[in-house]
């Protein structure tokens, strides 16, 4: 278990990647900051900061979609959060079960 007090030291905003329970699927990256991540323990659900609206958001508030919290894992360096959720709906604005749906073709 990491002390909480290692995040938020080099930035105010840090990543944080969420996955789906089970299947690991990475479905959307957004921004904490302290505030919001204490609110994402005290809740046991996803709360990020809006780095457009600079506020905080909780993940499903209008659309229902929630993320309820599993496990949280800090990186190495302590500055990228890892979620695991259990996903109600969506995770995507644009109706999309993840937000990597965009492919780039190599070659």
């Amino acid at each position: 278990m990491f002390d909480k007090k290692e995040l938020f030291k080099k930035s105010e905003l840090i990543p944080a990647i969420i996955v789906e329970k089970g299947t690991n699927e990475v479905l959307m990256l957004a921004y904490m900051n302290a505030e919001s991540f204490d609110k994402t323990l005290e809740t046991g659900y996803t709360w990020f900061f809006s780095r457009s609206r600079n506020k905080l958001w909780n993940k499903g508030e209008t659309s229902g979609h929630t993320q309820k919290v599993i496990s949280i894992k800090a990186d190495c360096d302590f500055d990228t959060l890892l979620i695991e959720v259990e996903q109600n709906g969506v995770a995507c604005h644009t109706g999309n079960k993840t937000c990597f749906f965009n492919s780039y073709e190599l070659g």
